[in-house]
């Protein structure tokens, strides 16, 4: 049997709860965002599209402006005008994004989640932040029954996301555009690697446009066989 940190991450809820208290730290700056906005979101994002997708893309967290204020992933910043539109080019999408929730975007044969539930002060969150939220991640993937392939967007989202698969990352080095297979109780799975899509890292020309399409022309090809 599971004992541990293992027990709690078996038993733990693909998503996590609103007023999930499980970090101080995030849970203060939630509650300090909700009294100076209180018409935003300011609680643990949940995973949006297709729970019976074979792809899942792991993001690292909220943005504080972005899926902290709409309560969807990469939903009102930058970040999430390069992924949704990546995603409707390579068949992943159906209607159009406007970055709010309720603009009728539905995903197709995909889910994205993210490594960390809550906004971290600076979209920095801690070694035990991660760790504490990667229960939901673990579960999130058991409670994926066709999935095939995930996208890690940025180290720490590949780093929680092979732990959550139980290897260490120093199997599966991460790295922009590589393509590692892990096993899982379910069989093989494949993580492919990218930059993350902020705009930080598109403004220093760390990540283009290209070389995002690719991890995501990677990603069909193994989906299509």
């Amino acid at each position: 049997m599971p004992t541990g940190i293992k027990a709690a991450q078996a038993k733990a809820p693909p998503e996590a709860p609103l007023d999930c208290p499980l970090c101080p730290r995030l849970f203060d700056f939630r509650t300090t965002n909700a009294k100076a906005h209180p018409d935003w979101f300011n609680a643990p994002v949940a995973s949006f599209g297709d729970t019976s997708g074979r792809l899942l893309i792991v993001g690292l967290a909220p943005g504080l402006q972005g899926a902290n204020r709409t309560g969807r992933p990469f939903t009102g910043d930058y970040a999430g005008d390069l992924l949704y539109s990546t995603l409707k080019k390579f068949g992943f999408s159906t209607g159009t994004y406007q970055a709010r929730p309720d603009d009728g975007l539905q995903l197709k044969d995909a889910l994205i989640s993210n490594a960390v539930r809550c906004v971290p002060p600076e979209n920095k969150p801690t070694g035990a932040e991660i760790l504490n939220c990667r229960q939901f991640l673990v579960s999130r993937i058991n409670a994926l029954p066709d999935l095939k392939v995930l996208i890690a967007l940025g180290r720490i989202a590949h780093d929680s996301t092979v732990r959550a698969l139980g290897a260490k990352p120093t199997v599966a080095v991460f790295g922009h555009n590589r393509r590692h297979v892990l096993s899982s109780p379910r069989g093989p799975l494949v993580l492919h690697d990218s930059y993350h899509c902020s705009r930080y890292n598109t403004n220093t020309g760390r990540l283009t446009e290209e070389m995002f399409h690719s991890v995501f022309a990677a990603a069909r090809k193994d989906l299509d066989g």
